[in-house]
């Protein structure tokens, strides 16, 4: 499949931004009982999580080391998992948790897919949240405990 970074359904708000979503820039090869199923779920529960706080700041990616081939004449890679960082912001404090998935088929429970973000800043080379105050950037990336995230 190809599999959206940031969801079409959250691209909505105008025809224009739904349009994009569609752009070979924000695809990324999935296998498809990967993109319909768990992905989707994760998908769906970002979306739950905006309706119950402020806001969410959502950066999503592929894992590329390791990966599980290349398709296409363009020698695409197929990533071997995708990474979702979160930053949810509500009553004026900040909570984080990571999410880091296998491109294959889970019927897992989404709990089990939580990390800190700091372990997906690890795997990635990446830091997501730099410009934030030291001591609040430490304390949201240090978090991988999915009840405490979603029930705050």
């Amino acid at each position: 499949d190809r599999g959206h970074l940031a969801p079409a359904k959250a691209m909505s708000f105008s025809k224009q931004t739904m349009s994009e979503s569609f752009y070979m820039s924000n695809m990324s090869p999935q296998k498809p009982s990967f993109n319909r199923g768990i992905w989707k779920r994760l998908e769906e529960k970002v979306r739950g999580w905006i309706l119950i706080s402020d806001s969410l700041y959502v950066v999503t990616g592929p894992v590329l080391n390791k990966p599980l081939g290349r398709i296409g004449e363009n020698n695409v890679t197929v990533p071997n998992s995708y990474y979702k960082s979160i930053i949810r912001f509500n009553n004026n404090e900040l909570f984080g948790i990571g999410f880091l998935l296998k491109n294959e088929k889970s019927n897992n429970d989404l709990a089990s897919f939580s990390v800190s973000i700091d372990s997906i800043e690890k795997i990635t080379s990446l830091n997501f949240f730099h410009e934030l105050d030291s001591v609040i950037q430490n304390r949201i990336e240090q978090n991988s405990n999915y009840q405490y995230f979603s029930q705050k």
